[in-house]
Order: structure tokens, then C-alpha cells, then sequence
């Protein structure tokens, strides 16, 4: 492997204290998760998974997910896993991820990517299980400012709507006008006619987010056995109810969160926990249950109940019952055969916070994954790379650390004035012995007099540099804009670039790339040329 292939995690710069130390597997975290992401420790959660794990659940989730299938062509990988569920020698990998227009930032593919390839792998080292990979909707999100757009070669693609209530109900009316947008972008050619193609099918002709979605993402990876998951269905919601019961009435994962952030709070803790960690939905309604007065109120509506009320909706109307962040991998983990969470460092960091939580509720906790992560480059930028003799770490280097270290790399001067300034100070040790020794008001002179020469040799040290600069000009610029390029308002590629302003240049092979490149369980961030 080349040396510009790969840079790890820990390193790029862009990953959390708590995310770096729990890759490093620091001892003060390993109380917060069961087991760590390597390929030997998937045989012990199989088995007890496998124990924990009821078999009527698996008849709900097949019978469930071939109704959510029912109107959409599905691969034959794709309905093969699904009927696999209902073996009990068979497990998902799951990731999850907003319903954005249009997949939104690239980590959506690279999401789906590790659980297709975490599958894969599982089944070449346990050949007699199989493994499903699972992209769970999150259907029941409202923050539909998040959502309602993408980046295409730097413009904003953007559905403007009114919303409320949970975001894969949402009529799918008035997505024409991002169409007509995204079609003047893209231009001529057969990949920009499959990207409005499959646009106009996923968008235009299905009459929700959520089924828009599902199309969508099937699309992009019904070829290697995607099973795509919406929570929001009462048959799966009625599994979940002994746990929202037990939500209303003890407010368990508030105590339980609250206790494990203690261990965190060295950390900037992701999510902290509401006293019910449940809202009430309806088409247009998703609002916070609280507990007031000896009674229970929807938040901001006039609707109250009283314990049995309240009790007797969860049991004739359980889809009415939404997890909140701290309870829906609760959810999730419950009616999933699912031995391993995939997801990117701000959602491990709140998983890390709920494993005493699973394990009240009884509930096995999965191995917990960070998902993989890319830069896209293509043959002209490589070439600018070695051009101007970058490595990868200099790629993700901070641009003004950047800029200073190759300006002293490319003079032929000593920008660093540290050893003057070693000197200098050594030469006041001795104006200091002589103070001692007279009136102590010319300690302080001598004191002024060290500040104010060191700090000229600072000052000097900065023209240099800046002398430096002005002659090395042209090549740092062309390593800015280089690095501009990669790094969007300097910020992960991945989390500002669509998918399909990659695909529009190579078409399908961006996909094949990916599932051919990249390592689930390697804690390195990929650089892929197209």
C-alpha cells in the first residue's frame, strides 16, 4: 500500500477525544461497551444474541419487512436475506441514517458500505451463520431543517416545505422544484440521465419521504442484499411496548444515562437524557411525553392522560409510542437479531452512554463500529499531490500549520529561532545571578528587558516566515486550492459532497469502488482515486 493510501482515525484530526481514546481501547472507557469491534469477538456475541433472542420476533420482522417491500422491485439477494431472518442461525449488522434528500452527505454510502462489507467478512470467518446488512430508516426524526437539501458541485439543492410530525410520513409535494434545479445542474450524458431518472422515480413517484427513501437507497444497493428497515410500524412497535411501558412508568434509561455521563463527563457528552425519552406521533404531531401533576401530557398540545389512559393507547395503538435517541437503539436492538452497530464518531459517542441502560432492559448490547471514511480523488488531483510532494497526514493538516510547515520545508533558511531564543535566555541566567545580589527593583528591569528581547525575536521569526512565504508563493497557493478542493469550507469531503457529483463521472463503478476498497474493521480514513 502506498503511503498516500491511508491515513488512521486517531490522526486525521477530525475525530473526538472520546471517539480517539475509545479506538485506542483506553481502559477508563471499556466499562461502556461490551465488546470491541474485532473479528474474534462476533463468535461470543453471536451465542448470546442468539440465546437472547426470541424466535416469534423473527416471524413479526420477516412478515414486516415483505410488507414494506410489497411495492418495490426487490433483488433476489435482497428477498433471500430477508427470508433468512426467520433462521435462527442468521444476524444483521445495522447502520442508520437520516432520510436526506437525495442521500445528502457522502457518508451515507460509506455507511451501508461497511455493513455490506462487515456482512461479507463475518460470513468468510463464520461460514455456517449468515449475516444481513441493515440500513435503518430514521423515519421518525422531525429536524426536517437537516434533511431538506444537498450540495451539488457546491450549490444547495433545497426542498422548501412546511413540516411537522415525524419526517418519513411527510407528503412528498413540492419536490418538482428541486428536481428542475438538480436536472439544470447536471447536464448531458447517460450517468446525469440515470441521476434524474432515478431522482424523478424516488421523489416524484412515491407520495412519501419514507417510501421514497426505501426506493432510493434499494436502488443504489438491492445488488448486494440491502435490507432496508422502517421502525415506524405497529407490528414492530408492538414488541417494543413492555419496554415503553416500563419507560413511562419507571423512567429507567433517565437513571440509568444520567449515571454512566458521570463516567463521561471528562468528555463533551452527546446526549443527555429527558425523564421520558419518548414522544407521541401522529402524521402532523411529534411531541415530548412528560410526567406532570400525576398525570401525563403531550408537550405543547392540551392532550392529557392518566396512567391507565395512557397505558391502553400503548396497547391498542403502540405506533403511536416514538423512541427518542436515548431509547431508539434500545428499539432497534430489540427487535433486530443484530450482533454490531455501524456509525460515524458522533453516534458512537451516544451509544457509548447507554449500555447500563440495555442492561436493565435485559437487552444485549451490539459491538459498536466506527463507520468508514474516504476521500474521493481523482487522477488529476493525485498527480497534484505527488506533484507538489504532499503526504496524506500534510492533506489533513490544519491550512495555516500546513502553510508554515511546507514554507520551512521549501527554504533554505532556519525559520525556528528556538536555539536564539535557548541562548538568549541562558545569557539573562546570568543577569539574573547579578540581580539577586543588588537592589531587588532590577530584577524586575532585567525581567522587562528578557520579555521585551525575546519577544523581538518572535517578531523577528514571523517576518522570516512571512519573507519566506512571499517567495514560495505560487506552490502554496496550488496547495491550498488543492486542499480546498478536497476539503470543502475546510471540512470532511464526506460530510459536505453528494454522492452523485461523483457518480456523474464515473457512474456505477463509484459504488463498486467502494464495496472492492474499503475495511470495515481497518481504523484508517481511505483515500480512493476515481
Amino acid at each position: 500500500m502506498k503511503e498516500y493510501d491511508c491515513i488512521s482515525y486517531q490522526k486525521s484530526g477530525f475525530f473526538s477525544k472520546l471517539i480517539v481514546d475509545y479506538l485506542d481501547e483506553k481502559e477508563n472507557l471499556k466499562s461502556l461497551y461490551h465488546r470491541s469491534p474485532k473479528i474474534e469477538n462476533f463468535r461470543l456475541q453471536i451465542e448470546e444474541k442468539k440465546q437472547n433472542f426470541p424466535k416469534e420476533y423473527r416471524a413479526i420482522l420477516v412478515s414486516s419487512l415483505e410488507n414494506q417491500y410489497q411495492k418495490i422491485e426487490t433483488s433476489e439477494a435482497t428477498k433471500s436475506n430477508i427470508q433468512s431472518l426467520s433462521d435462527e442461525n442468521t444476524f444483521t449488522i445495522t447502520t442508520g441514517h437520516q432520510l436526506n434528500l437525495f442521500t445528502g452527505p457522502l457518508y451515507f454510502l460509506y455507511k451501508i458500505v461497511s455493513v455490506i462489507n462487515l456482512c461479507k467478512k463475518l460470513k468468510q470467518d463464520y461460514p455456517t451463520y449468515n449475516f444481513v446488512p441493515i440500513y435503518w430508516m430514521a423515519t421518525e426524526d422531525h429536524d426536517f431543517e437537516e434533511i431538506n437539501h444537498f450540495n451539488f458541485k457546491g450549490k444547495k439543492i433545497s426542498w422548501k416545505k412546511d413540516s411537522s410530525g415525524p419526517v418519513g410520513r411527510l407528503s412528498t409535494d413540492g419536490l418538482e422544484a428541486a428536481f428542475e434545479l438538480f436536472e439544470k445542474e447536471l447536464g448531458a450524458g447517460n450517468n446525469a440521465a440515470y441521476l434524474k431518472d432515478i431522482f424523478q422515480k424516488s421523489y416524484l413517484e412515491h407520495t412519501t419521504l419514507a417510501d421514497a427513501t426505501r426506493y432510493l437507497a434499494n436502488e443504489l444497493f438491492k445488488a448486494y442484499g440491502l435490507v432496508i428497515v422502517d421502525g415506524d410500524r405497529s407490528e414492530l412497535k408492538k414488541i417494543f411496548a413492555p419496554f415503553v411501558k416500563k419507560e413511562l412508568l419507571e423512567q429507567t434509561s433517565f437513571h440509568n444515562v444520567n449515571k454512566t455521563n458521570e463516567v463521561l463527563k471528562q468528555y463533551d457528552i452527546q446526549v443527555n437524557p429527558r425523564e421520558i425519552n419518548l414522544f407521541y406521533i401522529e402524521n402532523d404531531l411529534r411531541e415530548r411525553i412528560v410526567f406532570e401533576n400525576n398525570e401525563y401530557k403531550i408537550n405543547n398540545t392540551e392532550l392529557r392522560f392518566s396512567d391507565e389512559e395512557l397505558l391502553s393507547i400503548l396497547e391498542k395503538s403502540p405506533e403511536k409510542f416514538s423512541p427518542n435517541v436515548i431509547l431508539r437503539p434500545l428499539y432497534q436492538e430489540v427487535i433486530l437479531p443484530n450482533l454490531c452497530y455501524i456509525g460515524g464518531g458522533g453516534e458512537i459517542a451516544y451509544w457509548l452512554e447507554l449500555q447500563s441502560n440495555f442492561e436493565e432492559n435485559k437487552i444485549t448490547f451490539p459491538i459498536l463500529l466506527l463507520r468508514n471514511s474516504v476521500l474521493l480523488v481523482t487522477q488529476k488531483q493525485l498527480d497534484k499531490v505527488e506533484k507538489l510532494n504532499l503526504s496524506v497526514s500534510d492533506l489533513f493538516t490544519n491550512q495555516q500549520v500546513l502553510v508554515n510547515n511546507k514554507t520551512a520545508e521549501y527554504s533554505n533558511l532556519t525559520l525556528d529561532f528556538s536555539a536564539q531564543k535557548e541562548f538568549l535566555k541562558q545569557q539573562f541566567v546570568a543577569l539574573y545571578e547579578i540581580a539577586s545580589q543588588t537592589d531587588k527593583s532590577f530584577i524586575g528591569a532585567v525581567k522587562a528587558q528578557e520579555v521585551k528581547q525575546i519577544k523581538g525575536l518572535e517578531n523577528l521569526e514571523k517576518r522570516l516566515l512571512k519573507a519566506e512565504k512571499r517567495i514560495h508563493i505560487d506552490t502554496l497557493e496550488r496547495i491550498l486550492q488543492l486542499q480546498n478542493e478536497l476539503f470543502p469550507n475546510q471540512s470532511l469531503q464526506e460530510r459536505k459532497s453528494n454522492f452523485s457529483e461523483f457518480y456523474l463521472e464515473i457512474g456505477n463503478e463509484l459504488i463498486e469502488k467502494l464495496i472492492e476498497e474499503l475495511h470495515p474493521l481497518k481504523n484508517h480514513f481511505s483515500l480512493i482515486t476515481l
